[in-house]
């Protein structure tokens, strides 16, 4: 079986090699750590040798947003267990060695039976926890192969992902099949992964970490980045995150007259298109340092990575992208922890529970594109309204936080079968 993966993998990866190959050139992505991504360097991780009684726990978070959400639980799991932590992606390795300190921090390589089992020997765990889902067949069926458990924590399975895999449940239930545990975000993911075929008995609801990792207060960098790119802090500012393609000129159209916009695109590759929707902006990338002159235009481009959290700390009014175009949305919990007034697009299926339960407690405005305009004038002429949007989002944000600890109950039964763990109904 492991064999027929590899196969099915290197026939796919030669198929293909033109089109991946160009989409990382397009990308910038092309260098990256492809010994460690194929498996050809075994990992390297500072644990010593093994200690009676103490768990081995391998976390696994595909990017930043996995990162993020994932190291208070890293954190709160090493009182009483050894934790080395995996990650997909460059900006997410960089990101992991920054917020998890002495934590060891390793590449999860291609899903090749080789990689794998030099993963799993370098590291030895008793359990394997996947953030959200990155379930992949070699790795599962090495894990079962080992006796290790393998479970997911922050578990979600969109809409669009469910119906893409029950297309394919003949071939991938097995793999679903091998998982020790899941703990989901909500009860309609709960029941995709159950219809997955994952044994109902093992599956709970625990909630979203990010709740947790939601952190108000001072934001460091905020002033310079203001400094440096010549934000007038006399002059309303809306700050768009991780927008997509078409959104820039929206926004643009949409800004009341005074107001300055700053749009921090979601993608690199995005860029250069972004620059030309907002006429006469200036671009972070050519402002690193000191302070500079105020713009006639009143548009600002953040063509930059890890500033997004600092330019929210500037904003009266925070507009969520990928949300009013063709794409499932982006997370808004950060600018509402933050206490800003936040607006969302009509699409928000990738983070559908966060934002149900902030429209549930009116702690966010969602609105379409003809709407966008009238309720950025009204937010901005409103300081009273902005506030109690805060308000309310500290107290949701209150109400739905402790899934980090009750997905560390999970994984420490899953390292020890003889512990209770307990989840939420």
């Amino acid at each position: 079986m492991l064999l027929l993966v590899d196969i099915a993998f290197a026939l796919f990866a030669l198929v293909t090699l033109p089109v991946w190959l160009t989409a990382l050139w397009w990308k910038g992505k092309l260098r990256t750590d492809w010994p460690a991504r194929l498996g050809l360097r075994r990992p390297v991780v500072s644990l010593g040798p093994r200690r009676a009684g103490v768990p081995r726990i391998l976390l696994h978070a595909v990017s930043v947003g996995e990162v993020q959400a994932i190291a208070p639980l890293a954190e709160l799991l090493r009182a009483d267990a050894e934790v080395v932590v995996s990650v997909t992606t460059d900006t997410g390795i960089t990101r992991a060695r920054q917020r998890l300190g002495d934590i060891s921090v390793v590449r999860f390589p291609f899903d090749f039976s080789w990689a794998m089992r030099g993963l799993l020997d370098a590291i030895q765990p008793d359990v394997v926890v996947l953030a959200e889902l990155e379930l992949w067949p070699n790795c599962s069926a090495l894990c079962a192969r080992r006796g290790i458990r393998i479970g997911v924590v922050n578990g979600r399975l969109s809409p669009r992902s469910f119906r893409r895999y029950m297309r394919v449940r003949w071939l991938l239930s097995r793999m679903f099949a091998r998982l020790s545990f899941v703990a989901a975000q909500d009860r309609a993911y709960a029941e995709r992964f159950v219809a997955m075929g994952v044994d109902p008995a093992r599956v709970t609801v625990t909630g979203t970490m990010k709740w947790d990792s939601a952190v108000s207060g001072g934001v460091q960098g905020a002033d310079a980045l203001a400094a440096a790119l010549g934000i007038d802090r006399t002059k309303p500012l809306v700050v768009a995150g991780s927008t997509a393609r078409g959104e820039e000129a929206l926004l643009h159209a949409a800004c009341p007259a005074g107001v300055q916009l700053l749009c921090a695109p979601r993608k690199p590759e995005w860029f250069a298109q972004a620059a030309e929707a907002l006429p006469g902006c200036v671009r972070r990338s050519d402002r690193r340092d000191g302070r500079h002159e105020y713009p006639a235009s009143g548009r600002f481009l953040l063509d930059t990575i890890g500033e997004l959290r600092a330019a929210y700390a500037l904003a009266d009014v925070v507009v969520i992208g990928r949300s009013f175009g063709v794409l499932h949305g982006s997370d808004m919990m950060e600018p509402a922890a933050l206490g800003k007034a936040v607006v969302v697009g009509p699409r928000v299926g990738d983070f559908q529970a966060t934002a149900d339960a902030l429209l549930a407690g009116d702690a966010m405005v969602q609105v379409n594109a003809t709407e966008l305009s009238a309720t950025l004038s009204s937010l901005l002429a409103d300081p009273a309204r902005r506030a109690q949007l805060a308000k309310n989002a500290s107290e949701v944000i209150a109400r739905e936080q402790g899934a980090t600890a009750r997905h560390a109950a999970l994984i420490r039964a899953a390292a020890n079968p003889h512990v209770r763990s307990g989840g939420r109904s």
